[in-house]
């Protein structure tokens, strides 16, 4: 069997499986500021396609029923970057205005002693999401210990 060095690989976008389209374009808009790019709600195939600054970072499609669920394989959990904690402390305030549960109930740091670290909830389907900055956290709690916390949500 050949062995193929990996190129750098970068993600490209993420394609989620939802259940009711127009709350989920609502929610990743409001909630997390991303932009509707395109979309498509006709017939039995809708979808749309979300990002900033014209770079797609998202694509939802209506083709799903029930809620996400954590005890199958596949998709743990999907995480966002930010720049600053400030930026995550934002998101945090605009997911509880729209009544959002915030898992660990606010910021936390990745693991104990570590810099990064963020905030967890889920979204209108119950897929678990991530918004973290790569520093600022030295101060929050860890609530999994060494482990890390977006593991164990």
């Amino acid at each position: 069997m050949t062995t193929v060095a990996a190129p750098q690989l970068a993600t490209g976008h993420i394609g989620l499986n939802v259940s009711d389209l127009d709350r989920s374009v609502d929610f990743y808009r409001g909630a997390l500021g991303f932009e509707q790019l395109t979309a498509s709600t006709d017939g039995d195939r809708k979808w749309a396609f979300l990002g900033a600054g014209g770079k797609l970072s998202l694509t939802l499609w209506q083709q799903s029923a029930g809620v996400f669920s954590a005890e199958t394989p596949g998709l743990h959990h999907l995480s966002f970057q930010v720049e600053n904690i400030d930026q995550v402390r934002a998101i945090e305030a605009a997911l509880r205005e729209r009544s959002v549960a915030i898992i660990h109930d606010g910021v936390v740091a990745h693991g104990e002693g570590t810099a990064s670290g963020g905030i967890f909830f889920t979204d209108p389907d119950g897929i678990r999401l991530e918004v973290y900055a790569p520093t600022g956290a030295e101060s929050a709690p860890a609530p999994s210990g060494a482990a890390p916390t977006c593991g164990f949500f």
